[in-house]
């Protein structure tokens, strides 16, 4: 019999638990050889990252992952092996009753958010006794080996060296889309919450001295982007010129397809959790727009990330891409912080690409996850 997991997601703001606990089960099933069930309370989310599915479907089979509508009156069901709570969500109360009467116990995991800051090293794999009994155990993705590492398909990078050794795939990619960007223009992709700094930016872009072609995937930031362009209403299809900006809108797209647009783009700007992790195995500078929490709290995790992420640079090339973080992420103005980028941009692409090696050369998420099972089963 494979080992049974059940992974709950509750979707709380835009596609970030959605997107990772997707992923993570599909490459459960394709790689690790186990049966995956997904409880998700919003499937019209679900539906935007896996466009073949049924938003109406109290279950359905994808990608070999039995898919559940996470229903509001819970009814009996057999616990899995492996109870993954994304994101510290609270599972149904019938459920943990039932985890409670399990003739063997069930390895149950909060899979939490991805952190760069210290306090995560101690605290992943550590277990968290419940008033009923059951032990809760934390297991936190990370940039270290003494965390759980970050989501990773065994194939992902041949084949986005593939893609990239391929023109003829590249160009076939974007013409689906309807991208066909002019001779020598830099493409980059932007996926962001609102943001005031925008403006600055775009403005660098329209005044740059090369063609820039900022690829939009619907979401959030259109609303800014209109305020720029001085247009209301954008949606897939839109397209404008400013200067030397050329501004696209892109539909919403699968996760695959997402996979591929960032390594079609020479820079990307991401935003969240799991866009953030594609961009770094995309090999390509990056600028992630973080997820703003209350106080402040989120410029602790800008800066952790940075700190780890930075070493090996130049004082140049390191302060350059440390204020461009920051400005994006703090409201200032991003003009100067970009050209700044640009002075040092061949450095920062091979930058990006040692990057990428030294995270692949880790265990991936979905792995160490098996592995901590096992060890906790005791084979």
């Amino acid at each position: 019999m494979k080992p049974s997991w059940d992974i709950f997601c509750c979707v709380v703001d835009n596609y970030g638990d959605i997107g990772v606990t997707w992923r993570l089960a599909r490459q459960l099933v394709a790689e690790q050889d186990v049966a995956v069930r997904l409880w998700v309370d919003d499937l019209n989310a679900f539906v935007r990252l896996c466009p073949g599915a049924d938003a109406s479907a109290a279950q359905q089979w994808q990608a070999g992952v039995q898919v559940c509508q996470w229903p509001t009156e819970w009814q009996p069901t057999a616990v899995a092996d492996v109870v993954i709570g994304a994101f510290a969500c609270q599972l149904p109360a019938g459920y943990v009753e039932a985890m409670c009467a399990r003739a063997t116990p069930a390895l149950w995991l909060n899979l939490d958010y991805l952190s760069a800051e210290d306090w995560v090293e101690g605290c992943h794999g550590l277990p968290s006794p419940q008033p009923n009994g059951l032990r809760k155990v934390f297991f936190f993705p990370g940039f270290t080996e003494k965390t759980g590492g970050l989501l990773r398909e065994a194939n992902l990078l041949e084949r986005r060296h593939a893609f990239e050794q391929d023109p003829a795939a590249r160009q076939a990619f974007l013409d689906g889309l309807g991208v066909q960007p002019q001779a020598g223009a830099r493409l980059i992709s932007l996926f962001a919450y609102e943001n005031p700094g925008l403006a600055s930016w775009l403005g660098a872009l329209a005044a740059d001295s090369r063609p820039n072609h900022l690829l939009v995937p619907e979401g959030r930031v259109l609303g800014d982007v209109g305020t720029w362009l001085g247009e209301a209403g954008l949606s897939a299809g839109s397209c404008a010129q400013r200067g030397a900006l050329t501004v696209q809108i892109l539909p919403f797209v699968s996760q695959d397809d997402y996979d591929r647009l960032l390594w079609s783009c020479e820079f990307n700007a991401v935003r969240g959790e799991d866009s953030f992790v594609r961009a770094q195995w995309a090999g390509r500078p990056l600028l992630w727009h973080i997820y703003i929490q209350e106080e402040y709290a989120h410029w602790e995790k800008l800066e952790a990330f940075l700190d780890l992420y930075v070493v090996g640079l130049s004082a140049g090339a390191k302060l350059a891409m440390v204020d461009l973080w920051r400005a994006w992420n703090m409201d200032r103005d991003m003009g100067q912080a970009w050209t700044q980028v640009l002075a040092h941009w061949p450095e920062l692409s091979l930058h990006a690409e040692r990057w990428c090696a030294t995270q692949a050369a880790q265990p991936d998420l979905a792995t160490a996850l098996v592995q901590f099972y096992r060890s906790w089963n005791g084979h």
